[in-house]
């Protein structure tokens, strides 16, 4: 795989593979989440602040283009974190998109 890092599952109420999304380039993490689709059939996106849009992207093109009726997004979850300890009340932005593949 590129960069993405994969990271173990902890309290979800979907079982799949989670994978932490940084920033890359779309196509390739897309091409890389295609496999992973292939052999777990659901994929929990996760990303923090500025690699929010990245995993946003990747999502829609492999459900709306890769895998177009044959997958789709079960769930996306949103919330926020504290940043690590640099600020005082700093909060970082937390997605997570839950991918299925539906055949």
């Amino acid at each position: 795989m590129s960069e993405i890092e994969e990271v173990h599952l902890s309290e979800s109420t979907y079982s799949g593979k989670m994978i932490e999304i940084n920033k890359q380039p779309v196509i390739e993490c897309a091409l890389d989440i295609l496999t992973e689709l292939v052999k777990h059939k659901t994929v929990i996106l996760k990303a923090r602040g500025e690699s929010i849009p990245v995993a946003v992207a990747v999502a829609n093109v492999v459900t709306e283009n890769m895998l177009k009726g044959n997958s789709k997004i079960l769930d996306i979850t949103v919330d926020s974190e504290d940043a690590d300890g640099k600020y005082a009340y700093a909060l970082v932005s937390i997605i997570e998109i839950i991918i299925s593949k539906i055949n």
